[in-house]
């Protein structure tokens, strides 16, 4: 028996590849089996199935040409990039200018549309620019190439995904399939904690769904799968914006995983990365979330379609900001030709990947935990102190969210935000800035909580919620890490990962910071002028007037469901 395992063994290292070939073409063969019974069966159920066939087809065949005849593609368009290397420096005045005419054109007849809040938009997006240019760290050293690039790719993926019918209902259905795939931590979380979990939402319900989703992204990231979609975003915004491969690549993996983890998909290079590229990387962290997050979010009711969209323009938006803020004043080191990789995972197997990935996350839902904990008692406790000192003056209203909503007010309204609603937006903006995006989150849950419930506007002169256009913006201008509380935790950890750097991090993060959070209010920008939200009535109003009767209570929220689905 021994004599014919050996050589069973050495038949199979022999033919090791032949028998690969065999294995995966019947894998193949079955799948392609399975997909065409269930096309015949019902082709309508069967076609989500379908395209994502389609597309993994499509992407396995491309990457396989890449790969194969990657000099014969490189040597087919050589000359019209050396064309293009002699012509650039017209031709990139030109482009810029047919994009900035295109977008004025373009507000000049949609705002004939839709209204003037538009043009509002586009002026605060035009002010966060010049800003930005002012306070520059080398304003005479700004390239502009990767500036009105990636203002330009935000604004591409924000006709393709928010006014563009397929590409609205492509992000909305998947905004619902990861609403429909995270409720599957329920399970866990109703075993763990019992029946009556949902009495204690946020620790039993908003919590399990960080673990589940942590462990999801650790079994991706096992399978190559994340890495394959981080190298193929970044290189489309090397390619497009002309930035480097490893920021390119950092800001990518931004859109997936949070900003201590990204730096890992290029942890062999940050030493060696210039400070323009550094203050990229951490600019990159600050202006998106982590998937990990993005679930708690979705569970507290926010637009699942909406987080997804922000977290995807907000990429491009980033190194916009940080080119600007920090302009490019070394030769970089890394390059596509260094043969840039991206590091693979440690796990053996995927069960072993699962493990790590629920594992890892109990630091990170401690933190989340600890720091709202701490953030709303340290809040409770300012707005009494605020109220104390307030009430000495005959203004006991005096808080926390009101400073704030002062100092943010302008920034708010020059995103789009309506005059009325401003107030209140920029206080969900102190609350992000100085706290964390889970606190301003979770008032902005409420507010909507409030406008679909459709009680009463003001009570006591005070405005209990605001429109649905200024709470789309208010969900961009909130999608990212840009905190005093992440600052910390950024230059801990990438000290950690380029101890040789860490003058360079202390000295640029808060930089880092800025220039994040103007990422996410030029994202809120270019929704707020691209943004058709649902017709924006009050049900109450309107139902007594079309039907000619006073007979609907103005507070019956049957009513008022039954209207609003008339409406979205």
């Amino acid at each position: 028996l021994e004599k014919k395992y050996d050589k069973a063994c050495d038949f199979c290292k022999k033919h090791k590849t032949r028998i690969n070939y065999v294995i995966y073409g019947i894998l193949i063969t079955a799948y392609v089996a399975v997909v065409i019974a269930a096309c015949s069966l019902n082709f309508q159920r069967a076609f989500p199935l379908l395209i994502i066939t389609v597309l993994a087809v499509f992407f396995i065949c491309w990457d396989f040409l890449v790969v194969k005849y990657e000099d014969r593609i490189a040597a087919f368009f050589s000359p019209g990039e050396r064309y293009l290397e002699k012509q650039w420096f017209w031709l990139k005045w030109v482009l810029c200018a047919a994009l900035i005419v295109t977008i004025i054109l373009w507000l000049v007849f949609d705002t004939a549309k839709q209204g003037s809040r538009q043009m509002i938009s586009f002026g605060g997006l035009v002010m966060y620019v010049v800003l930005m240019f002012i306070f520059s760290k080398y304003p005479a050293r700004v390239a502009w190439r990767p500036v009105f690039s990636g203002i330009a790719m935000q604004f591409i993926l924000g006709i393709l995904i928010l006014r563009i019918k397929v590409g609205f209902d492509v992000f909305n259905w998947l905004g619902i399939q990861i609403q429909t795939f995270l409720e599957y931590s329920d399970t866990g979380a109703k075993f763990v904690f019992g029946e009556k979990y949902t009495d204690h939402l946020f620790a039993f319900k908003v919590l399990p769904i960080v673990v589940f989703f942590s462990t999801v992204m650790s079994m991706l990231y096992h399978l190559g799968i994340m890495q394959w979609l981080v190298g193929k975003v970044g290189w489309i915004m090397h390619i497009f914006m002309g930035t480097t491969p490893v920021e390119s690549f950092v800001a990518a993996g931004n859109i997936f995983v949070g900003q201590t983890e990204s730096p890992l998909l290029v942890r062999p290079y940050l030493p060696y990365i210039t400070k323009s590229e550094l203050h990229a990387v951490m600019t990159a962290g600050f202006s998106t979330i982590a998937g990990s997050v993005l679930g708690a979010y979705i569970s507290f009711g926010i637009s699942a379609s909406h987080l997804l969209t922000a977290s995807v323009m907000s990429a491009p938006a980033s190194l916009a900001t940080s080119k600007l803020f920090w302009p490019e004043t070394e030769k970089p080191q890394v390059t596509l030709k260094s043969d840039l990789k991206m590091a693979k995972s440690e796990s053996k197997n995927l069960l072993e990947a699962a493990s790590q990935g629920a594992s890892s996350s109990i630091l990170l839902v401690a933190n989340i935990a600890v720091n709202l904990i701490s953030f709303l008692a340290l809040l409770a406790f300012i707005d009494s102190a605020l109220s104390w000192v307030g009430n000495l003056f005959d203004y006991p209203q005096l808080n926390f969210e009101n400073i704030c909503s002062y100092i943010f007010m302008p920034f708010s309204f020059m995103m789009g935000v309506d005059w009325e609603d401003s107030f209140i937006v920029g206080g969900l903006l102190g609350y992000k800035t100085f706290f964390n995006e889970f606190v301003a989150y979770e008032r902005l849950s409420k507010l909507i909580n409030n406008r679909e419930k459709g009680g009463s506007m003001y009570i006591n002169g005070v405005k209990q919620y605001m429109t649905v256009h200024s709470e789309i913006i208010a969900t961009y201008a909130l999608c990212g890490f840009a905190n005093f509380g992440s600052l910390g935790l950024v230059i801990g950890s990438l000290t950690s990962l380029a101890p040789s750097k860490r003058k360079e991090i202390a000295g640029g993060a808060f930089r880092a910071m800025i220039a994040g959070t103007v990422a996410c209010f030029m994202t809120a920008c270019i929704a707020g002028m691209l943004t058709v939200p649902a017709v924006d009535v009050h049900c109450h109003i309107l139902l007594p007037n079309a039907f000619n009767s006073t007979s609907f209570p103005a507070n019956s929220t049957e009513v008022v469901k039954c209207c609003q689905q008339l409406f979205t």
